[in-house]
């Protein structure tokens, strides 16, 4: 039996936004490294991008705090991500808090094109407040994930990064010297302590 071609269907690639945010050491790098070593496992065409800005470990590295490391392509700009994302079936963002206010609409552009954009950063600057474009993709975004580290003072769920270095920047990169992740009440209270 022959089926004529308008009833033959096509496979159609749609694409999607995942962002996955919350306080430091929280894993959220792990979670986007576990993400795309999946897709690479089902052979999908798999590429990274992380900030210029971003050296703490690596240059050409993403890579976790407990040490779990995947190629990326640092990068200037969002718009870069445009640019050099030719192939990709599936893109992964990591610190995207530290992208302009353009990484939301770059990472719609790349979802309507067809590709898995997920995306990873801080949701909350060291003061509790929304950070860089992260909000936005939160509200684009088909999937969003909030993970969450633990209270160093209370053992509590901590969504709150605490800067310990006295620095007024809003930005600056830094690890378990700079910052510790505290929940609401701890965070409340070190705010309280030092205003």
């Amino acid at each position: 039996m022959v089926f004529p071609e308008s009833n033959i269907r096509q496979q159609v690639h749609r694409g999607w936004i995942e962002v996955i945010c919350g306080s430091m050491f929280s894993g959220k790098t792990e979670e986007l490294i576990r993400r795309l070593r999946r897709a690479s496992f089902a052979k999908q065409q798999v590429e990274i991008f992380k900030p210029k800005v971003d050296t703490r470990f690596s240059e050409h590295l993403v890579v976790s705090h407990d040490e779990k490391a995947i190629p990326s392509t640092p990068v200037e700009t969002a718009q870069s991500i445009l640019l050099l994302a030719t192939n990709a079936e599936v893109i992964g963002i990591d610190e995207a808090q530290f992208f302009d206010k353009s990484l939301p609409s770059v990472c719609n552009e790349l979802a309507n094109r067809g590709i898995r954009v997920i995306v990873a950063g801080l949701d909350m600057d060291y003061l509790g407040k929304p950070f860089g474009p992260i909000p936005e993709l939160m509200a684009m975004a088909e999937d969003v994930t909030k993970v969450h580290a633990i209270c160093v003072q209370c053992g509590n769920p901590a969504t709150f990064s605490h800067r310990l270095n006295p620095s007024d920047k809003l930005v600056l990169l830094g690890e378990k010297n700079e910052y510790e992740p505290l929940c609401r009440e701890c965070f409340s209270r070190e705010l309280a302590n030092h205003s």
